[in-house]
């Protein structure tokens, strides 16, 4: 047998030093995707398959009178059409939310029970009422056209607060003033005197625009049905296999086990995927019905209508300060707009997400929250990228620099006389969680530094002497991550030198692949070529809430650890036998099992193979395979500090960012490479939304922006090049001390783009604009104030 010696410790050190923790990593897909070699769920097709296609309501509200299917079942090609009333009959459950969330009465949040197709009413333009299956997609597209649909329109409402009102159009009987929750929080009765009490309040009226996801790849869904098991198979892009097959077998009323989710390469998601949708079940019937495999693609167009939204709020906020700046209570109020259909967390990022968040890095004493979630005749709501943190944040930063402005106290100031300090953590937040770690002071000294705050003045006046207004700000930010999950940590050493590793989070672009190798490399000293991430097959992958909520790096990373504990625990005993030592003198270390006090030494991968090879005695692990699920994680919370610079053109009101720079704490970084491709990606995403994102509808409920001739996304040139620091503080909540960064820069964009925005108009005595800071609308308001001015 060979024994390894001082050599192979040295091979492993090296190995650590550019694979390990910490290190920037290339991202071990990139070669295959930037490639074309990435496999998308359209990229699958299986022998045999038909193609759907659904039909839609073009009323977004109605009574549905009848469905006249004869002459689409006559069409060529046809292999079935199908309406609600079809699958009531398959005795299906309907999509329903699971947030335990409750009224200020204690009354349960109302459920919309939304059914795959509409029987009754439509609610909404894009409603699914039927669906065709035909031999090609052609024939179908065909055949769904001449689908003839009768319904007798009613009134329509899209605005949230119109929809509570009464009188309103009511979406569902049981649900009056459509007011499915009415979210509350705090002690009012405290926070209403701290207010009666202040020397000054804040108050600011502000619109959350409506955005859609408009994500590279959109919804597509291959189903197919095997008649002898009676089992279920669904290739889709989705946030988490496990998750979603619980799910959908609720919703098809069969045991889990029936049910089988792949989930291959995912083009973006941000939220939007992690839900079931109508058009699965319906090719998963039609699939049973039919006996062969049934493909459905969305398009762009219709993937406006039917994928979820994010935002969506009109809020009033509130803020109490002393004579001297400090904060002494805060409030929020207003509606959030659910849309037609209540499925998902949809209620969650409108209400509770919204309060945990509010309070941000700040000293609130005490804090009120009272949002009612209205449904509405427009396309269902969604998480989307930060799922109530980054709308928290932008209403806490819109009102201190408001507060500043009507004190005259400088911005900076004001938010430094207001951060928790570094003795005050552990810090009970009056959102209702506890700070486990960070040094706000810290992150927001270091961002005016690396963004040469000191010097903005200079710049602004060379900026006017160009005919421009140029304006800052600098915004403050903090997460509350996801709720605890367990998740699983599965790995198996396979015969060909491969290392499996098997968890329920998925990637959708995050590059999971490459910071969970590395931490396994760092736990196990395995080589980093040798990890092969699993994370789309539900037969394997039988555990795990998915990816969301900026958890991944933290619960996976918790599993991972906890794995790594249990494959040691079983090399020990192995390396034991294989040295012939007693097991309590073998010790492990940098990939490698050692009798104590001597060089004599196995290498956990020879260690591996050699357990595969042969036959062990009673007592000795057979392998070093294990399958762990670890334990709920606390939540974490990221922050940090951007700062926008932004200059306009007052003739044309176009805004140019043209400088950002970010500080964050993240906490343990595990890829500083990965974790600056987050926060690009979010900062973008955030540009977006502040600048040129919307969601329109006329007040018949008719999107009139339901493609990208009328949908902006910020592009190439739209986005600053961008200064990125760090500022870690571990956490204490997991043991990688990791803090997750996917959705912060959305939370720290938002605030700092529109408040750079206003900074530069505050010349003219402009005080608010709501999201999107379009040309128009910065031109309209320079006009106006010119016309008030004169």
């Amino acid at each position: 047998m060979q024994e390894h010696t001082k050599s192979s410790t040295l091979e492993n050190a090296i190995a650590l030093q550019k694979y390990g923790v910490g290190q920037p990593v290339r991202r071990k897909e990139d070669d295959t995707l930037v490639r074309g070699k990435g496999r998308y769920t359209d990229d699958f097709n299986l022998p045999g398959q038909a193609y759907a296609v659904v039909v839609r309501s073009t009323h977004a509200h109605g009574v549905i009178r009848g469905i006249g299917l004869d002459a689409a079942k006559a069409m060529p090609g046809v292999l079935g059409v199908w309406t609600g009333k079809d699958l009531d009959a398959a005795g299906y459950g309907p999509f329903t939310c699971g947030l335990p969330l409750k009224s200020r009465d204690g009354s349960p949040l109302l459920q919309t029970n939304r059914q795959p197709l509409a029987t009754d009413k439509v609610r909404f333009v894009g409603d699914p009422v039927a669906f065709v299956v035909a031999e090609t997609l052609a024939q179908a597209r065909d055949a769904a056209e001449a689908v003839e649909l009768d319904i007798e329109p009613l009134p329509a409402v899209t605005d949230p607060e119109e929809a509570a009102k009464s009188g309103a159009p009511q979406l569902y009987d049981h649900i009056p003033n459509n007011v499915a929750l009415d979210y509350h929080y705090g002690d009012m009765d405290k926070v209403n005197a701290a207010f009666a009490g202040a020397a000054h309040v804040t108050k600011i009226d502000i619109e959350n625009t409506r955005v859609a996801v408009v994500s590279m790849e959109p919804r597509v869904g291959l189903a197919s049905f095997d008649k002898k098991s009676e089992r279920y198979t669904l290739q889709v892009p989705t946030q988490g296999v496990a998750g979603n097959r619980a799910n959908l077998a609720k919703n098809l009323k069969v045991p889990n086990e029936k049910v089988r989710i792949l989930t291959a390469n995912v083009g973006g998601s941000f939220g939007m995927k992690n839900i079931n949708y109508p058009e699965y079940m319906c090719i998963l019937y039609a699939a049973k019905e039919l006996g062969k495999p049934v493909k459905w693609l969305d398009e762009r167009s219709t993937s406006f209508l039917s994928d979820s939204h994010g935002r969506a709020q009109k809020i009033h906020a509130e803020l109490a300060l002393d004579s001297e700046g400090h904060f002494l209570a805060a409030k929020l109020s207003g509606y959030g707009n659910l849309g037609a259909y209540i499925t998902g967390v949809a209620p969650g990022p409108l209400s509770l997400n919204t309060g945990k968040n509010f309070s941000s890095v700040y000293r609130t004493p005490l804090m009120g929250v009272d949002i009612k979630t209205v449904l509405t005749n427009t396309t269902l709501m969604g998480a989307y990228r930060g799922a109530g943190r980054p709308e928290a944040n932008y209403y806490m930063e819109r009102l201190i620099d408001r507060a500043a402005d009507e004190m005259g106290i400088n911005r900076l100031t004001l938010r430094k006389r207001n951060f928790i300090k570094p003795n005050q953590i552990p810090f009970a937040a009056s959102s209702g969680v506890t700070y486990d770690s960070g040094d706000f002071q810290a992150v927001f000294n270091k961002a005016l530094d690396i963004s040469d705050h000191e010097n903005f003045a200079k710049r602004k006046k060379e900026s006017k002497k160009a005919g421009k207004l140029r304006g800052i700000a600098v915004g403050s930010y903090l997460e509350v991550t996801a709720p605890p999950s367990p998740e699983l940590g599965k790995i198996v050493f396979d015969a060909d030198g491969t290392v499996q590793l098997i968890t329920g989070t998925l990637d959708y672009g995050q590059g999971h692949a490459t910071p969970f190798a590395q931490v396994l490399c760092e736990q196990l000293g395995v080589p980093f070529e040798s990890v092969k991430l699993v994370q789309g097959d539900s037969d394997i992958v039988h555990t795990g809430n998915g990816t969301g909520g900026s958890r991944s790096i933290t619960a996976t990373g918790q599993a991972i650890v906890g794995a790594a504990k249990l494959v040691i625990e079983k090399g020990k005993r192995a390396a034991a036998h294989m040295l012939e030592a007693s097991e309590a003198d073998i010790e492990f270390e940098g990939g490698s099992f050692t009798i104590a006090g001597t060089d004599r030494s196995i290498d956990i991968m020879e260690l591996a193979k050699k357990l595969h090879d042969g036959k062990t005695p009673d007592g000795v692990p057979d392998s070093l395979d294990v399958d762990h699920t670890s334990d709920p994680v606390a939540s974490a919370f990221p922050n940090g500090c951007h700062v926008a610079e932004v200059e306009i053109d007052p003739d044309t009101g176009v805004v140019q960012i043209v400088r950002y720079s970010a500080v964050n704490d993240f906490g343990t970084v595990i890829n500083p490479l990965l974790v600056a491709g987050q926060l690009h990606g979010g900062v973008v995403q955030g540009i977006g939304q502040a600048l040129m994102e919307h969601v329109r509808y006329d007040e018949s409920g008719q999107p009139i922006t339901g493609s990208l001739m009328d949908y902006a996304l910020p592009r190439a040139e739209d986005v600053p090049n961008m200064t990125v620091g760090d500022h870690p503080v571990p956490a204490t909540t997991n043991p990688l001390g990791s803090k997750g960064c996917g959705e912060a820069g959305c939370a720290g964009s938002l605030s700092t783009v529109v408040n750079a925005v206003l900074d530069a108009l505050s010349d003219y005595g402009i005080k608010h604009i709501d999201m999107p800071l379009t040309p128009e609308r910065v031109w309209r308001a320079i006009q106006d104030a010119k016309g008030k001015a004169a």
